[in-house]
């Protein structure tokens, strides 16, 4: 099955997620049914504009991901006690309940897209800025305080 998002569909997303726009969406979807469980392998594609971290200005870049998720239907709850620590096996993490005859890939799709975006992009004009504003990235920053200070005399001795 191939998916691509409508004009309407992609302005929505693009609300949800915190972005400017969404250019473009689509997806293609295979279905493997297992009893009640459904399977369904993938890729999206989306182009991407958003505003750069540093800059705010916008930008656009590509997404491309591979997915694979387990539609299985509801089932009763766990039985855990409020904060009981229990593991979740790999198969338990791209597991999506659904009710009916039916699931919404769309939804499934979105949020595959959400997971992808990264709200802390960098556009190409970065760099720049940071230059022209005096703004040190992470890697540059030398530790400074009260702390570094107390660190920095221990090491003296």
């Amino acid at each position: 099955m191939t998916i691509e998002a409508s004009e309407a569909e992609r302005a929505a997303l693009a609300a949800r997620f915190g972005v400017t726009a969404l250019p473009a969406l689509s997806a293609r979807v295979s279905f493997e049914p297992k009893g009640e469980v459904v399977i369904a392998r993938g890729s999206l594609a989306a182009s991407v504009e958003q505003p750069c971290a540093v800059s705010r200005e916008d930008f656009v870049y590509e997404v491309a991901e591979e997915f694979e998720l387990r539609f299985v239907p509801v089932s009763a709850p766990a039985a855990h006690e409020p904060d009981e620590e229990f593991e979740l096996s790999s198969d338990d993490l791209d597991e999506i309940e659904y009710e009916g005859e039916a699931f919404d890939i769309g939804e499934a799709i979105a949020q595959e897209l959400g997971l992808a975006i990264d709200p802390y992009r960098e556009g190409p004009d970065a760099d720049r800025v940071r230059a022209e504003k005096g703004i040190e990235s992470d890697e540059d920053r030398k530790p400074s305080g009260p702390l570094a200070e107390a660190l920095k005399a221990l090491k003296k001795e």
